[in-house]
């Protein structure tokens, strides 16, 4: 028998201490992403061309360069949550654990690789 109230039970705290902070993580993602979703492919779509002079002048503006980023770190992101829950539910034992390891740090390498090549182009300018 437990003292504590029935609210205290589901406030989220289970016996890991963190409760539904993933689950709250996955949904604030995807919710992040709907209007950042919208902005790249209308922004996208209103470029005249896609050719390299036109999508560089296009990176070169500071504010589209900083949404392509936080574009980027929150698809990577969403992308570790929803794996993790597959790898989670689906892979048993020892592995289970080597595998989140590894998808980590190949999330991680994704998201240093996409801000870097923004960042680079960004920086350079139209050629």
């Amino acid at each position: 028998m437990s003292l504590r109230s029935p609210l205290g039970r589901v406030l989220g705290l289970g016996a890991a201490r963190h409760g539904v902070d993933h689950w709250w993580q996955q949904r604030l993602s995807a919710v992040a992403l709907v209007p950042l979703s919208i902005w790249f492919l209308v922004s996208l779509l209103s470029l005249p061309s896609f050719d390299q002079a036109t999508v560089s002048a296009w990176m070169a503006h500071s504010s589209t360069a900083l949404l392509l980023v936080l574009f980027v770190l929150a698809v990577v992101w969403h992308s570790r949550l929803g794996v993790a829950v597959v790898v989670e539910d689906y892979v048993h034992g020892g592995l289970k654990t080597l595998t989140l390891v590894v998808l980590t740090f190949a999330h991680l390498l994704l998201a240093a690789a996409g801000v870097l090549a923004i960042l680079r182009v960004a920086l350079r300018g139209t050629p």
